[in-house]
């Protein structure tokens, strides 16, 4: 694992993609900083880039670094889901331009599954997480069902969990007003 995670970093620090197992389904990743390894992401899920992506972080102590006003109830949300929880934030910043959706808006999850949450970790700076198909394709549940073309299309493919065949599930996701109103999306 400490290997995969090191590859990653050196991809990711260099613009790049990879491919690797989060808390929910396998995932197409780039430096959320990066709106040039952002807009690859695009092109490689053929996807249009008006549909926003989500990010990981590793701990919801490092949400103020990239959301103007956290409301409270997120650390309570956080705390109480049962399965993964994507939470969009409006007035999301410091992350490239061309991740936001209207209101600048910004689904973020916290992982705590132990390879995304330490590449996270380690990384030091919000990663993109979206899945590993193209848009308009199943999702893969497990990594034999994602595809050639995104296997070829990222610069490195995570080994870590790849014989893993327990089916996987997308996370939740809530949309979070700064007044603490929500409205689940998915």
């Amino acid at each position: 694992m400490k290997e995969d995670i090191q590859k990653c970093i050196e991809v990711l620090k260099k613009g790049g993609l990879i491919l690797y197992p989060t808390d929910t389904i396998w995932g197409i990743g780039c430096d959320a900083t990066n709106a040039k390894a952002v807009q690859k992401v695009y092109e490689l899920k053929k996807r249009a880039d008006n549909k926003a992506l989500i990010v990981l972080l590793d701990s919801e102590e490092h949400l103020d670094h990239y959301v103007v006003d956290v409301p409270e109830m997120a650390s309570e949300l956080i705390h109480v889901a049962v399965k993964p929880l994507t939470i969009v934030y409006e007035g999301a910043f410091n992350v490239a331009p061309n991740l936001l959706g209207d209101n600048d808006s910004l689904g973020i999850r916290v992982s705590n599954e132990k390879f995304s949450h330490e590449l996270c970790e380690k990384f030091g700076r919000p990663i993109v997480s979206t899945s590993a198909n193209v848009s308009g394709e199943p999702s893969p549940k497990i990594f034999s069902e994602v595809t050639k073309e995104i296997v070829e299309g990222v610069d490195y493919v995570v080994k870590y969990r790849q014989d893993d065949n327990k089916p996987a599930d997308a996370s939740n996701i809530i949309l979070l007003g700064s007044d603490g109103t929500f409205k689940i999306l998915r």
